[in-house]
């Protein structure tokens, strides 16, 4: 965590993640627009944050976005906050809950971490039920080949849809497909009320990314889901539910051990 603490401990990062907060998929310029500092210094500031993970970025043909990254807050949280008092760590749980709570003006939504495991061992994670069901509570019925229609098990609900589609999928590399139908059934199942699902249902199709890439001794994984419309429920709901399938991912492929079910 030192490079965590230490990014953080300068103020001109801390304004740029206030910046990213307050609007996350930014660029260079845009960035440099909003704060009183020169391009080789919000540059430099990027790099650290980069590093210490807490800003990961995406292309998007010529331009390099940038985005809040929770994983490093949510792991100290998972891992280490627990250890102390909470009157004393008051300040990383604000932390933690303003990078998670970031608003979804963009489009789309980004979360990268690192794994220690093989791209081999991550691919079964994404896509065999032996590992999805514990970590996600979700199974998939497919023969991920770009094009293949996808069966959902999400909690225990059947979810079918022409729609659920395989879009990429290079084995150990690139995964991506539709987001699952919604339906009554997952409603019920999760408590919304009819507004909550007439709203869901209403709401364009999305798509999950993930990438992986080797990095040395470890995997980075970097998950992007997109396709929201402005002001999308589902949007704000993937924000808070992927830091923790992710965190619970990473802790089974680490330890053997899916994180706790604290539904």
């Amino acid at each position: 965590m030192d490079e965590v603490f230490k990014a953080l401990a300068d103020p001109s990062r801390r304004a740029l993640l206030d910046s990213l907060n307050v609007r996350n998929g930014q660029t260079l310029r845009e960035l440099c627009a909003g704060l009183d500092m020169a391009r080789q210094s919000v540059s430099k500031h990027l790099a650290v944050l980069e590093e210490a993970g807490l800003v990961t970025t995406v292309r998007r043909g010529r331009e390099k976005l940038h985005y809040l990254n929770a994983a490093p807050v949510h792991e100290i949280a998972h891992r280490w906050i627990s250890r102390y008092d909470q009157a004393r760590v008051e300040a990383l749980a604000d932390l933690k809950l303003a990078l998670e709570d970031a608003p979804m003006d963009a489009p789309t939504f980004v979360y990268t971490t690192y794994i220690r495991t093989t791209p081999q061992k991550l691919w079964q994670a994404l896509t065999e039920p032996a590992f999805t069901r514990r970590y996600w509570a979700t199974e998939f019925t497919t023969d991920w080949a770009a094009g293949s229609p996808m069966t959902w098990d999400n909690h225990g609900v059947p979810i079918s849809d022409p729609e659920q589609v395989v879009l990429e999928a290079e084995p150990y590399s690139r995964l991506s497909y539709t987001w699952h139908a919604i339906t009554p059934e997952l409603a019920k199942r999760f408590g919304w009320d009819d507004e909550m699902l007439d709203r869901l249902a209403g709401e364009p199709r999305s798509k999950v990314t993930f990438t992986i890439e080797e990095s040395g001794q470890v995997v980075k994984l970097t998950v992007v889901h997109d396709g929201f419309k402005p002001g999308s429920v589902l949007a704000e709901m993937v924000a808070h539910g992927w830091p923790n399938v992710v965190a619970s991912l990473k802790s089974l492929l680490e330890t053997g051990e899916p994180l706790p079910d604290d539904s």
